[in-house]
């Protein structure tokens, strides 16, 4: 259920079965991780510079698919633990831009699939939230830390204590994720914004992916950011992308980035 095509420096996943609103059992957890491992090994060597997720049909990923499982011998930590969280540590390092385009049911695993994506796009009718006080279970695949975050404590309970979901306008207003989009429009908008990124200079890019992860993770003060930055800075200055983003400049032209 999961295709990975690369054409043009980007790569494309697509979450491919909209009979089940693309919701993720075991086994397509692995072939998830197989496509961006498959991904990655690509931009390595040049040939992916960003990347684009996405979900076929009216959803993007509904959450965990759970036909079949048996809530009384279920392995909670097996799937979480030992195939989720290790598959959003993989995405989050990815080696290039990655960018998502949400419609439909963003739930569960769904989300915890955006968290772990740069860029998170969505549809305007996007439904995000968490449905799991009708499971008698809680939020999971990062959302506690997502909504609080962004939403603060009080909107968080507020969410999960009532069920409700929210549009994907809703979330964009809400500091959630990056921009909404209309349905028909959202798919085309962000891969524009992923072939844009391809062309640009990645090295960079991935310089300041890095140094979000840092100050995100680490809580890094200021000061901290800016020795950071300047690091970063020193380090691309050695590199063809910022040469040449020097001589385009000088020239009045349009550099003609590598992601060397």
């Amino acid at each position: 259920m999961i295709d990975l095509s690369i054409a043009d420096g980007v790569a494309e996943i697509v979450l491919n079965a909209p009979q089940k609103l693309n919701a993720l059992n075991e086994t397509a957890l692995g072939e998830l991780g197989a496509a961006y491992g498959e991904a990655a090994e690509a931009a390595s060597a040049g040939a992916v510079r960003a990347l684009v997720l996405r979900g076929e049909g009216r959803a993007f990923c509904a959450g965990r698919d759970i036909a079949g499982v048996d809530g009384a011998t279920d392995d909670v930590s097996g799937y979480l633990d030992g195939l989720l969280v290790p598959l959003m540590q993989k995405m989050g390092a990815f080696p290039a831009p990655t960018f998502a385009a949400a419609q439909g049911a963003c739930l569960g695993v769904g989300l915890g699939l955006l968290v772990a994506t740069d860029v998170v796009y969505v549809a305007e009718t996007a439904k995000i939230g968490s449905p799991f006080a009708n499971l008698g279970a809680t939020l999971d695949s990062g959302g506690h830390w997502l909504f609080t975050e962004r939403l603060g404590t009080h909107r968080t309970l507020d969410l999960i204590y009532t069920a409700e979901l929210i549009s994907g306008t809703e979330a964009v207003a809400s500091g959630l994720f990056s921009r909404a989009r209309p349905a028909g429009e959202l798919l085309d908008f962000t891969r524009a914004a992923a072939a844009k990124a391809a062309n640009g200079p990645t090295r960079a890019f991935n310089a300041s992916k890095a140094l979000v992860a840092r100050i995100r993770d680490e809580r890094l003060g200021l000061w901290d950011a800016v020795v950071r930055e300047n690091e970063a800075q020193a380090a691309l200055s050695r590199t063809a992308d910022y040469l040449e983003g020097f001589a385009a400049f000088t020239a009045k032209r349009k550099p003609d980035f590598t992601g060397r």
